[in-house]
């Protein structure tokens, strides 16, 4: 685009003159005889150099001068005039002149004139551009920024700083040692930065100026003028204390309720216990042996409005019917032999809190028909007596069996198992979830080296390397046992690989898997060979546990012919 050029003067012959010139050289030119047309020409558009004679019948050049001023600041104005004195040509640089030129002005000395002021104007809006620039960062950064000189005392400061460390621009001028002894630590940086000339970092620190509990990192970098010479210091404030509360968060998320791991399965499992902490249904909870069920059960419990109120634990498979219908429901002095005083059972214990009904899958027909019941309508009977105990109590089963194919053999009642699975919560076994090992390697070092006094700072890359590897059918409980049993031998700060279990020593790599159809018994067949038919062996290499392989031998009739 061509450079745009106005003369304004009462002379047509010099508006002539000028444009004439001028165009020739490819600018393009307009023209203005009086003050009034010049105005509106300067409202209608940018102009690049005006020219303006200083005479202009009732107005003069400065009125133009004044009025280029308002309007567009940075166009330089060049004044001519026919009788030059010191004193309007003083005015006319005063009021902010590009130059002046004396009639009659020749042809070289117009083009000399309009080519500086020219370049003059391209350095101006460069340096407008980039000062313009500056401020939207300024304003647009979230650190605080503030300068100061080599003297401390503050030259800039931008509006972040209201907003993290409580200064507006009053403090322009002030010397930074004469603010609020809060401020020591980023005093002490500047003082460092402006005397080694050297950026002077300090990360995560709390600072008390603005508000408690704020976390800031800082840094002071020294600034340079145009020649390269010191000039003072700039300090960059940031703000992390939202930072510092999700990182915080996030290691308590990696622990919820002793609960370890960062994986998206075992999140969906954090999300189900903060949705169900407070919601007053059953809810059963499934997956493999050792995945953690009873910390989930806890987290529910504690998690809850019932967190004051008792956590009672069953067992339901550690105890025979008879025994557990004592225990679950309580007796009085002479129901069976050696009843010899009256019991009260558990679920009376759980008054107003939680049981927990772990390995339910395991309980009697007759078990199931009694249980149905308390969870239907809020009571039992003590053996022995027929008067009803009424009671509130949270219901939380956990299996690791399959319950419906227990339902299709008759083993379990299809009532019982759609009352305690209102939820269900699946835990992933400890191979579908590889990344939380880590994080659970950490938990048990740190547990086992506070609980047996030792100082083990962590394992070695052949130990991680397997632990990544194996197929764990244990679980997190045996990935618990392997670091126990490593650390009870282990006397360096490493656990290294003959420090393990003899089955975990020993796994090459090499993993099986399951398939559903035809292939499975030939699996099975092919790792009990690999294994000489150890059978909790056998089921290591294939991932599953050792009640399952056993089940599926005799589901399959499999038998050694060897």
């Amino acid at each position: 685009m061509k450079p745009g050029i106005l003369v304004v003067d009462d002379e047509e012959s010099i508006r002539f003159t000028f444009e004439s010139f001028l165009s020739e050289e490819g600018y393009d030119v307009d023209t203005a005889e009086n003050f009034g047309s010049a105005a509106a020409k300067i409202e209608a558009r940018d102009f690049d150099v005006i020219f303006a004679d200083i005479l202009l019948g009732d107005k003069t050049g400065i009125d133009v001068l004044q009025k280029v001023k308002e309007r567009n600041p940075s166009c330089p104005v060049i004044m001519m005039t026919g009788y030059p004195n010191i004193e309007t040509v003083s005015d006319a640089l005063r009021l902010g002149a590009f130059d002046y030129v004396t009639k009659p002005v020749s042809q070289e000395t117009l083009l000399h004139s309009t080519r500086l002021a020219l370049k003059h104007k391209i350095l101006n809006d460069e340096k407008e551009k980039y000062h313009s620039n500056l401020e939207a960062i300024f304003r647009s950064v979230r650190d605080a920024i503030i300068t100061v000189d080599k003297e401390l005392v503050i030259v800039a400061v931008n509006e972040a700083a209201g907003n993290v460390c409580g200064f507006s621009r009053s403090v322009i001028g002030k010397t930074f040692d004469s603010l609020q002894p809060e401020c020591d630590r980023c005093l002490e940086t500047l003082k460092e930065t402006i005397g080694k000339k050297q950026t002077v970092e300090a990360s995560r620190f709390e600072c008390s100026k603005n508000r408690r509990g704020q976390v800031v990192s800082i840094t002071a970098s020294p600034l340079l003028d145009n020649h390269g010479n010191f000039s003072g210091a700039v300090l960059v404030v940031r703000d992390e204390t939202h930072l510092a509360d999700l990182e915080r968060n996030l290691e308590e998320r990696r622990r919820f309720h002793n609960i370890i791991g960062k994986s998206e399965r075992i999140q969906k499992v954090y999300l189900l216990i903060e949705d169900l902490a407070d919601v007053q249904t059953t809810v059963m909870i499934t997956g493999e042996s050792g995945t953690g069920k009873e910390l989930v059960a806890e987290a529910l419990h504690y998690k809850g409005r019932r967190s004051s109120k008792p956590l009672v634990k069953v067992n339901c498979s550690a105890l025979s019917e008879n025994l557990l219908e004592s225990e679950l429901f309580g007796h009085i002095r002479g129901a069976f032999t050696g009843a010899v005083r009256d019991k009260i059972g558990r679920f009376q214990k759980a008054d107003g809190g939680t049981i927990f009904l772990d390995e339910i899958g395991d309980i009697s027909p007759a078990i199931q028909l009694k249980l149905l019941r308390v969870i239907q309508e809020r009571e039992f009977e003590r053996v022995g007596d027929s008067t009803p105990v009424k009671v509130d109590v949270r219901v939380i089963a956990a299996t690791n069996h399959n319950l419906v194919e227990k339902i299709k053999k008759g083993a379990f009642r299809e009532d019982l198992y759609y009352r305690l699975k209102v939820i269900e919560i699946n835990l992933p076994p400890l191979r579908e979830r590889r990344e939380d090992i880590p994080l659970l390697v950490n938990h048990f070092i740190s547990k086992f080296n506070a609980k047996l006094g030792k100082s083990i700072t962590g394992i070695s890359d052949d130990v991680q390397k397997i632990f990544m590897e194996y197929n764990w059918p244990g679980n997190i409980r045996e990935l618990e046992h392997t670091l126990e049993h490593a650390f009870i031998l282990c006397r360096q700060n490493t656990i290294t690989l003959d420090l393990l279990p003899p089955e975990i020593k020993n796994f090459s790599g090499a993993k099986l898997s399951l398939r559903e159809g035809q292939d499975e018994i030939r699996e099975i067949t092919n790792a009990l060979e690999k294994t000489s038919w150890n059978k909790a062996r056998a089921a290591r290499l294939l991932g599953i546990d050792r009640k399952t392989i056993y089940r599926k031998i005799e589901r399959y009739k499999i038998k050694d012919n060897t």
